[in-house]
C-alpha cells in the first residue's frame, strides 16, 4: 500500500513538470510569434499614408512591380519540349494565344520561355488590347517583365482611325508608347506622315518624327526635320526646319505650330511666308490659310519682288485674296526699281488692288499722317499720299512739299506723275511756290495758282506757272555772277533750266516787271508775299524720314479747298 501511495505521488510530480514545461514552452512559442495586425508607428517604408483618407497605399515603382504577372498560355494546338537541351523552352504549334493582362497575343507558332517570362511568336502576329489597339506582325519578342513588345516585318499598329506602318516596331506596354527606328508612316483621316525615326502614344495620341520628315496633305505639303503631331487636334508643332508648300503658298519655319484642320499658322523664329512674288517675313507670323491672310510682327519686311517694292514696319497685314495689305509701327515703303530706292514712312501705310485677275488690275498704295519720303534726287513732305498705278499718279495732300536738290515746290495738293518709278512731270495746285536757293540770302522765286515742273532723266527742266503769276529771281552771267535783281508779273511763265539751276524765264501774254542794281535793291521786294524756305523739315536721308518736324507756327497753308482724301478707317479693320 505504502509503494502503491509512492508511485501515485511520484506519477503526480511528472505531470505537473510535463505541464510546466509545455507552458514555458508556449510562452517562448508566443513571443517568437509577429503580430497579424500592422502598428500605425511601424508603417512599411515601401508604403505611403494617403493624408486626406488616412490609407495606405503603393508607390508607383510598387504599382510597376504590381504589374509584372506572369504570361499565360491560353491555347496551342501542339506543344513539345526538349529538357535535355532547352529545358526551359516549350515549343508551341498551331494557333497558339497568350495573355498578360489585359493584353492578348496570337500567332502560328511560338517559343515560350517559362523562367524569363517571355515568348517569341512567328507568324500572323496580333496583339490586341481592349477594343481600340490592334498590331500585327510576322514576328514578335514580348518581355512579360519589362512588358515591351518588339515586333519586326510587316508591322501595323492601329489605334482608332490612326494607323503606324513600320519594319520595326517597338511598343513599351507600361508607358503605351510605340517607336520606330527604321522607316515608318503614321496616316490618319487627315494626313500621311513619313520618317525614318518617330514614337507613337495610343494614349495622348501623341506623335514625335525625326530625320526626313514628310507629313502629306491634299491641300499641302510638310517637310521637316523634326516634328511633333497630335493625332486627335490635328496640330503640327515644327521643331526644326521645315516648309511647308501649297499650289500658291510657301512657308519656312524652324519653330511654330500648324493646324492641319483649320490650316492657320502660328510661326515664330523669322518665319517666312511666300505668295506669288510676294515674301513676308517677321520675328512671328500668323497666317490663315482659308481665310487667306497673313499677320506679321515686329522687324516686319514684305517684299514684291514683282513689282520692286518692299514694305517694312513692325506690324504688317497682308491678305492673299484682295492682294492688299497694311503696315504700322515705323512703316516704310521702298520702291527699288531704279537704280535710286524711293524710302516712304507714314503713321500708316496700306496697298489695296483692285479688279483682280482682269486686264484692268490697278492698286492704290495710301499713307496717312506725317508721310514723309526721300531719295537722293527728290525729297518730300505731307500729310497724307495716295498712289495709283493706273495713271502712275503720285498725289500728296494738306501742306506738300518738293525738293529737288536746291528746289523747293509746295501748294496745296501736289500730283507726281511717273514713268517707271521716274518722275515725268508735278502738277501743283493752289497757292504755288517754287523757290531756288542762291545762298542763304539770295532766292529765285516764283508764285502763282497752277504750276507744272516737268523732269528729264529726274532733272526739273522746264516749269509752267499759270495765273496770278509773281516772280522773283537773279539773273546770272555764264561765270555766275547775279548781274541784278528782278520782279514782275504776268498770267503765263515759262521757266527752263539747265544744271538744275535757272536759265532763263519767259511770259507769253501781257506782263510787267522791274529790273533792279544788286545795290538798290528795295529790301521789301527781296520776297515775294508767299515766300518760304522749309529746309529745317526737308528729309535729309533715309534714317531721317522717322523725323517728324513740324512748320513753324503760322506757316501752314490754308487750304482753298479741303483737297484730302476721304479715309474710311473701317475700311482698315475690314481689310480680313
Amino acid at each position: 500500500m505504502l509503494k502503491q501511495n509512492k508511485k501515485k505521488q511520484q506519477s503526480n510530480r511528472h505531470r505537473w513538470l510535463l505541464i510546466g514545461f509545455l507552458c514555458l514552452f508556449g510562452v517562448c512559442l508566443v513571443a517568437q510569434v509577429r503580430p497579424t495586425e500592422p502598428r500605425l508607428n511601424s508603417v512599411d517604408p515601401t508604403m505611403k499614408v494617403d493624408k486626406d483618407t488616412s490609407k495606405v497605399t503603393q508607390t508607383a515603382d510598387q504599382q510597376k512591380q504590381k504589374k509584372k504577372t506572369k504570361v499565360y498560355l491560353l491555347h496551342s494546338d501542339e506543344a513539345q519540349a526538349d529538357k535535355l537541351i532547352h529545358p526551359d523552352v516549350q515549343i508551341l504549334i498551331g494557333h497558339v494565344k497568350f495573355r498578360h493582362d489585359s493584353m492578348y497575343m496570337d500567332c502560328d507558332s511560338a517559343l515560350l520561355y517559362e523562367k524569363t517570362n517571355s515568348f517569341e511568336a512567328f507568324g500572323n502576329v496580333k496583339m490586341r488590347q481592349g477594343d481600340t489597339l490592334f498590331i500585327d506582325g510576322d514576328y514578335l519578342f514580348y518581355d512579360g517583365q519589362t512588358q515591351i513588345a518588339q515586333l519586326r516585318e510587316n508591322v501595323k499598329m492601329m489605334n482608332r482611325n490612326t494607323t503606324l506602318l513600320t519594319d520595326s516596331l517597338n511598343y513599351d506596354r507600361l508607358y503605351d508608347l510605340g517607336y520606330y527606328f527604321e522607316g515608318g508612316t503614321l496616316m490618319d483621316e487627315e494626313n500621311v506622315l513619313t520618317s525614318d525615326w518617330g514614337e507613337y502614344s495610343p494614349a495622348t495620341k501623341q506623335s514625335v518624327f525625326n530625320h526626313d520628315v514628310k507629313l502629306v496633305n491634299p491641300k499641302f505639303v510638310l517637310t521637316s526635320d523634326t516634328l511633333r503631331y497630335n493625332t486627335f487636334s490635328k496640330v503640327a508643332n515644327i521643331l526644326g526646319p521645315s516648309n511647308i508648300v501649297s499650289d500658291n503658298n510657301h512657308i519656312y519655319s524652324e519653330r511654330g505650330f500648324y493646324n492641319t484642320l483649320s490650316e492657320q499658322a502660328e510661326l515664330l523664329d523669322r518665319s517666312i511666308l511666300t505668295n506669288q512674288g510676294k515674301k513676308l517675313i517677321g520675328d512671328s507670323l500668323f497666317y490663315d490659310r482659308k481665310a487667306g491672310y497673313g499677320e506679321a510682327f515686329d522687324n516686319v519686311r514684305m517684299t514684291d519682288s514683282i513689282n520692286k517694292n518692299i514694305l517694312t514696319g513692325d506690324y504688317c497685314f497682308y491678305n492673299e485674296l484682295t492682294d492688299s495689305a497694311f503696315a504700322t509701327k515705323r512703316a516704310v515703303a521702298i520702291d527699288y526699281s531704279q537704280g535710286d530706292s524711293l524710302f516712304l514712312h507714314g503713321d500708316t501705310l496700306q496697298v489695296v488692288s483692285y479688279n483682280l485677275n482682269t486686264d484692268s488690275l490697278y492698286r492704290l498704295m495710301k499713307a496717312y499722317h506725317k508721310v514723309r519720303m526721300y531719295r537722293i534726287d527728290v525729297q518730300g513732305v505731307c500729310d497724307s499720299l495716295v498712289y495709283n498705278s493706273k495713271d502712275s499718279c503720285l498725289t500728296m495732300y494738306r501742306d506738300p512739299i518738293l525738293w529737288n536738290e536746291g528746289q523747293q515746290l509746295l501748294g496745296e495738293e501736289i500730283k507726281i506723275y511717273m514713268n517707271d518709278s521716274t518722275i515725268n512731270w508735278v502738277h501743283i495746285i493752289n497757292q504755288t511756290l517754287t523757290v531756288e536757293m542762291k545762298d542763304s540770302i539770295h532766292y529765285n522765286q516764283v508764285a502763282g495758282k497752277e504750276m507744272k515742273a516737268y523732269f528729264i532723266d529726274g532733272d526739273m527742266r522746264h516749269i509752267e506757272v499759270i495765273g496770278n503769276v509773281q516772280t522773283a529771281f537773279y539773273p546770272e552771267e555764264k561765270d555766275s555772277t547775279m548781274t541784278g535783281f528782278n520782279t514782275s508779273e504776268g498770267s503765263l511763265l515759262h521757266l527752263f533750266l539747265k544744271e538744275r539751276k535757272m536759265e532763263k524765264g519767259k511770259f507769253d501774254g501781257k506782263s510787267n516787271g522791274t529790273m533792279y542794281p544788286m545795290d538798290q535793291i528795295p529790301p521789301d521786294k527781296l520776297r515775294l508775299p508767299t515766300f518760304a524756305w522749309f529746309d529745317y523739315i526737308r528729309p535729309l536721308s533715309k534714317e531721317d524720314i522717322f523725323n517728324w518736324r513740324s512748320k513753324k507756327a503760322g506757316k501752314s497753308l490754308k487750304p482753298t479747298i479741303d483737297r484730302r482724301p476721304k479715309t474710311d478707317k473701317r475700311n482698315l479693320i475690314n481689310m480680313k
